[in-house]
C-alpha cells in the first residue's frame, strides 16, 4: 500500500502541477497561488493563503525539516533508542539560527549551500536506489506482499500529507514567473521535468528500501534510510545519515531563501507590513523576512512532534493549494476571453478538486484536534485582514505607531525598500 500512496502522491502533485502551467502562463505575477486567487476570488481570501503561508506553511516546513535534520544527525548516536527530545529540538534550533545567518549575511552564500546540498540529497537516493537493484537481483522481493496492509480510510488519508509533503516544492517556480525570460515555453518544461524525476526517484527508493526492510521494520524506525544502512553498508553506514541530513539541511535553506518572494508579493498589494519587502543596505539580502520566518519556525520547536507537524502542514496546505486550482475553472467561466497561452483539459482540476477534498476532509474523522487547531489558525487571519487592512478609519496614533515602529526597525536592521523595476 505504501507504494500506491506514493505513486498516487506522485500523479496528484503531477496534476496539480499541470493546473498550475496554466494559470502561471495566464497571469504572469509573481506569488503563485496568492496572485492567482487574488485576481480571481479577490483580496480577502488571497490575504488568507497569504496568512497561511506566512504563519503556518513556511515556518511549519522549515521546523520539520530541522527536526528531520536533527534526527538523523542524532540517530547514529542512539542506535538503540530514540535521541532525546530536548537534543533534537536544540540541534533543530542551531540549524535554522545558523541558516538564516547565512541568508542574512549572503545570497551567493544561501545559493552556494542550495546547490551542493542538493545534490548531497540526489547522490543519497542514487545509493539507496542501486543497493535496492542489487538487493532485488538477489531475488529479495519478501515483503513486496498485500500482508497487514491498512484498509481503514481515515488511516490512508492521513499518510497521504506524510507522501505529499516530499513533494513539497512543486508549485515554487510559479513565484518567480515574472523573472523568467520565456515562461510559456520554460515553466511546463521545469514542471514536467522535476515532478517525473521526483516521482521516479522516491518510488524508486521506496522500492529498494522494501528489499531489505518489512513493513513493520518501516513503521517502527524513525529513520528509515538509518535502518536500511545499518543493515547493508556495514562500517560505511554512516554515509546515508549524513546525506540525508544534508538534503534535509538544504530544505530548510531553499525554505528561508524563497520567503522574501513572497512577502514583496503580499506588500506589492497592501497585505504585508513593509518592512518585510526591505533589504539590508550593504548585502542586499532581505534580513527582515528572513528574521521573521526564522522566529516563527523556532515557535514551531516547541513540538517535536513531526507527525502532528505535518497533520497541521498537510491540511492547511492543500485546502490552499484547492483553493488556487478552483480559480482555472472560475476564471474560465467568468473571464473567458483572458489570453491563456496553455489551455488544459477541465478533467484535470475537477480530478484534483476531488482528490483535495478526500485528503482534508477524511483526516478530520481521524484527528479532529489536530484538524481543529489547523482550522483556527486559518481563521485567525480573519480579525488580522479586518483590522489591519479592510479598517480604513484607523485611529491616528495607530498609523503613526505603524509608521515609527517601521522606522525603528529600518535603523535597527539598516533596510530599505528594494529599487522599483522599470
Amino acid at each position: 500500500m505504501s507504494l500506491v500512496v506514493w505513486i498516487i502522491c506522485g500523479l496528484f502533485t503531477m496534476i496539480g502541477a499541470y493546473c498550475y502551467a496554466e494559470l502561471g502562463c495566464m497571469i504572469k505575477k509573481s506569488g503563485a497561488d496568492y496572485a492567482y486567487i487574488f485576481i480571481a476570488l479577490g483580496p480577502f481570501p488571497a490575504f488568507i493563503r497569504l496568512w497561511i503561508e506566512c504563519v503556518i506553511v513556511r515556518p511549519c516546513s522549515c521546523a520539520i525539516q530541522a527536526l528531520t535534520f536533527s534526527l538523523y544527525i542524532l540517530k547514529p548516536f542512539f542506535p538503540e533508542c530514540e535521541p532525546p527530545d530536548e537534543s533534537k529540538r536544540l540541534l533543530a534550533a542551531a540549524c535554522i539560527c545558523f541558516l538564516c545567518y547565512v541568508n542574512c549575511r549572503d545570497v551567493k552564500w544561501a545559493n552556494m549551500v542550495q546547490d551542493y546540498f542538493t545534490y548531497a540529497k540526489v547522490f543519497a537516493l542514487i545509493i539507496i536506489i542501486l543497493t535496492g537493484f542489487v538487493q532485488l537481483g538477489k531475488g529479495k522481493t519478501d515483503y513486496f506482499t498485500w500482508e497487514g496492509t491498512e484498509t481503514d480510510p481515515t488511516v490512508i488519508a492521513l499518510s497521504f500529507y506524510s507522501g505529499l509533503f516530499a513533494y513539497t516544492g512543486w508549485n515554487y517556480l510559479n513565484f518567480i514567473i515574472e523573472e523568467m525570460k520565456d515562461p510559456v515555453r520554460d515553466l511546463p518544461r521545469a514542471i514536467a521535468i522535476s515532478c517525473i524525476a521526483c516521482l521516479l526517484i522516491y518510488v524508486l527508493t521506496i522500492i529498494a528500501f522494501h528489499s531489505t526492510l518489512s513493513t513493520y521494520e518501516v513503521l517502527g524506525s524513525e529513520a528509515v534510510a538509518v535502518t536500511f544502512a545499518d543493515r547493508l553498508y556495514g562500517r560505511m553506514a554512516w554515509i546515508i545519515p549524513i546525506f540525508v541530513a544534508c538534503s534535509t539541511f538544504g530544505s530548510v535553506n531553499g525554505t528561508l531563501l524563497t520567503s522574501s518572494r513572497l512577502f514583496y508579493a503580499g506588500a506589492r498589494e497592501g497585505q504585508m507590513p513593509r518592512i518585510l519587502t526591505m533589504i539590508q543596505v550593504e548585502r542586499a539580502t532581505p534580513v527582515p523576512s528572513v528574521l521573521c520566518i526564522t522566529f516563527l519556525s523556532l515557535l514551531y520547536l516547541t513540538s517535536s512532534n513531526i507527525g502532528m507537524l505535518m497533520n497541521y502542514l498537510g491540511f492547511t496546505t492543500w485546502l490552499s493549494i484547492g483553493a488556487a486550482v478552483f480559480c482555472l475553472p472560475y476564471l474560465r467561466w467568468k473571464q473567458p476571453d483572458l489570453v491563456r497561452p496553455i489551455k488544459i483539459n477541465l478533467m484535470f482540476p475537477v480530478v484534483y478538486l476531488c482528490m483535495t477534498l478526500v485528503i482534508t476532509l477524511l483526516p478530520m474523522i481521524a484527528q479532529p484536534v489536530e484538524t481543529g487547531i489547523g482550522l483556527a489558525m486559518i481563521f485567525s487571519a480573519v480579525p488580522v485582514y479586518l483590522v489591519f487592512i479592510q479598517w480604513k478609519g484607523k485611529p491616528a496614533w495607530l498609523s503613526t505607531f505603524t509608521v515609527i515602529s517601521t522606522e525603528k526597525l529600518q535603523q535597527l536592521l539598516v533596510v530599505v525598500p528594494p529599487a522599483k523595476s522599470d
